[in-house]
């Protein structure tokens, strides 16, 4: 057992995305055919194309360019608020087909990690949870129980700061909502991390599409109305460090 570092890789996307952004936005005005579209879109740089697009709020073309992430380290906690963006595909680790007993990762609060009490306390009841799943699968193989059939049941005591694996896929489209109200301030920390990740990583590949990705705030006023966290400024300032 230790505590779970975040990783975050970008397995595959859409080969040249923004040209596919291109060709599926193009071919709704264009009487040419498929292939002489084709090359014509890549003879020229379609950036300021994708550009316009972006900023006329015409979106429905960069549905056509999708990512594929693999996350690792982040918590059960963290998976159950991702998976509640519904416009996406995912293969998580199974606490019923994977076993638990050579001791579960995990992630600590930094509010717990910063005070030495809380997170001896902390460490103390994941490793209490750790015993209690492995007593747990030990009494139900001596009834017969073996594999899932015992793991099924021993999970029940798992933590919610139990490190999970996941892979996702999402549309350009969709991440450009997910990363409007995950990167946000209001939003938890640790599927903040997470976001902010996701979207350095897209960035390399698709720059024009997720130049302005990001808190609804580092490109207009604050959506969040009489929720907001009232730093702004901030905000925008730390985005343009990060992504400078």
């Amino acid at each position: 057992m230790k505590e779970a570092k975040l990783k975050v890789i970008l397995l595959r996307h859409t080969p040249e995305p923004e040209e596919t952004v291109a060709l599926a936005a193009k071919l709704c005005y264009s009487p040419s055919d498929i292939e002489a579209l084709t090359e014509k879109i890549k003879k020229k740089d379609q950036q300021g194309f994708v550009k316009k697009l972006m900023n006329m709020g015409h979106l429905s073309p960069i549905e056509h360019a999708s990512f594929t992430f693999a996350i690792e380290g982040i918590s059960r906690a963290c998976s159950h608020q991702l998976v509640r963006h519904r416009i996406a595909s995912y293969s998580q680790q199974s606490q019923r087909y994977v076993s638990e007993e050579s001791g579960f990762d995990y992630i600590i609060p930094p509010t717990i990690k910063e005070d030495p009490e809380l997170r001896k306390y902390f460490e103390e009841f994941m490793n209490q949870a750790q015993e209690v799943y492995n007593h747990i699968v030990k009494r139900l193989n001596e009834k017969g129980l073996k594999g899932e059939a015992a793991n099924q049941d021993a999970r029940f005591v798992l933590p919610n700061a139990c490190e999970t694996k996941i892979i996702v896929t999402m549309n350009a489209r969709e991440l450009l909502h997910f990363f409007k109200q995950r990167c946000c301030l209001r939003a938890q920390w640790e599927i903040r991390a997470m976001a902010e990740e996701m979207l350095k990583l897209v960035k390399k590949v698709a720059p024009t599409i997720f130049h302005k990705a990001g808190p609804g705030c580092i490109s207009g006023p604050c959506p969040e109305g009489d929720f907001t966290c009232g730093k702004l400024k901030e905000v925008r300032n730390r985005y343009k460090k990060l992504f400078s």
